[in-house]
């Protein structure tokens, strides 16, 4: 079981580690690099065109502004991909986020919340968990302990 994470700046670092702790937590190896759409587009082409040959089997990609890395990695591969709109300094996401669920027919990108790596990757553990019984298995003990931990909770007035 592998994910690759590819962001598009070294600065969406902070917001994609969350990402890879999850899926590291699940025990799901995770390929993590920082590969520009646009500055970098052969290196991006490469990376998603031979990912499934180095075992990946989900990509998580996250890019503010304009946002293009997760269509670019879902043109480029035939395997599902994930992007996570990172908040941007103009439009605080929006952006990024309009960017990633208006791709074209055909090329689809799941998307998650801006900021939403934890998802990301709890959504890849769903996707492998179809394949991985072992996986099924972990993400079961996770949302039953989510839900006993919500009935855990007490209000006293």
């Amino acid at each position: 079981m592998k994910v690759g994470i590819v962001m598009g700046s070294k600065s969406d670092l902070d917001v994609m580690m969350p990402a890879a702790d999850t899926l590291e937590s699940f025990g799901v190896e995770v390929e993590v690099r920082v590969i520009s759409a646009h500055r970098t587009p052969d290196l991006a082409a490469e990376w998603a065109g031979t990912a499934r040959e180095r075992g990946l089997e989900v990509i998580i990609a996250g890019a503010g502004g304009a946002a293009h890395l997760a269509g670019v990695m879902a043109a480029m591969t035939p395997l599902p991909v994930i992007g996570i709109p990172v908040k941007s300094r103009s439009l605080e996401g929006l952006d990024s986020l309009l960017s990633m669920v208006q791709m074209p027919s055909g090329i689809p990108v799941a998307c998650v919340a801006i900021n939403g790596a934890k998802n990301a990757a709890l959504l890849a553990v769903q996707m492998l968990a179809l394949k991985y019984p072992e996986l099924a298995e972990k993400f079961d003990a996770f949302r039953a302990k989510q839900t006993a931990d919500v009935e855990a909770i007490t209000v006293i007035k």
